[in-house]
């Protein structure tokens, strides 16, 4: 196992500064930059955790608090295991943050991230790759879609919302992505119904975008989350998997 340097970094954004976690390869190498879209819970140890496992395999890999305008991470404190009854309350509490974080905020941050990634000494050259879990998997597809010439490959997990009818539809920049995409689906997802799943296939067909979309069948909306109650191991593993494939093929 590569041994792996875990660091907290401030990144400098047009709101603020954005308080993140960077993780790589203990070995004074530049290594292919991973940008990390964090789920609605945040940046926590969990997210730590997986980005460690990426820096492993050999990727230097950030993870952004985009809630930073509401301050760094942890916004408030969380259990350590988040329980299908702990979420109410939490959603109610990060509910303001989520709904601040417009695709314009979002978007503008991000390319705040990419620039950071582009000077890191711990990143070499060239295009990213971006993942993303939850919301996290709608600003991978939209950020794909805004710095096509930044991101080599994008991939999103249980995310929701990815192909609605409103006229800000994620899915709505296929024809600007240039990148290689994979979405991996929780079966059964309410904030993805199937007809946004088709949507989705749809749009990224008709753009040209190459890309594979799966459904995780028994993969409830959360799966890849190991402090949640909605973590599923056979999706939590079959996400890795898909996602260093993708990267392997990226870089």
């Amino acid at each position: 196992m590569t041994a792996v340097q875990g660091t907290a970094v401030d990144i400098p954004t047009g709101d603020g500064t954005a308080d993140a976690y960077l993780a790589h390869p203990a070995d004074g190498a530049a290594h292919p930059g991973v940008l990390l879209f964090m789920d609605a819970f945040g940046l926590r140890p969990q997210l730590r955790s997986m980005a460690d496992r990426l820096a492993a395999e050999g990727y230097a890999v950030l993870v952004p608090n985009v809630f930073h305008r509401h301050g760094p991470a942890p916004l408030f404190a969380l259990p350590a295991f988040i329980d299908a009854g702990a979420r109410p309350e939490i959603f109610e509490r990060i509910g303001p943050a989520m709904r601040e974080l417009t695709d314009e905020r979002a978007m503008r941050d991000a390319g705040a991230y990419l620039r950071w990634l582009a000077k890191s000494p711990a990143v070499a050259g060239g295009p990213v790759a971006l993942t993303g879990y939850c919301m996290g998997a709608r600003l991978s597809l939209l950020t794909a879609g805004t710095y096509p010439d930044r991101v080599a490959a994008a991939a999103g997990f249980h995310g929701g919302r990815l192909a609605t009818q409103a006229p800000d539809s994620p899915h709505l920049v296929a024809g600007k992505v240039t990148a290689e995409l994979y979405f991996g689906h929780a079966d059964q997802d309410h904030s993805l119904p199937e007809e946004q799943i088709e949507r989705l296939e749809r749009a990224l067909t008709e753009a040209g975008v190459r890309h594979r979309c799966e459904v995780y069948t028994g993969a409830p909306h959360g799966f890849t989350q190991a402090d949640t109650a909605a973590y599923h191991q056979e999706g939590d593993e079959r996400h890795w998997s898909a996602l260093l494939d993708l990267l392997k093929r990226t870089f």
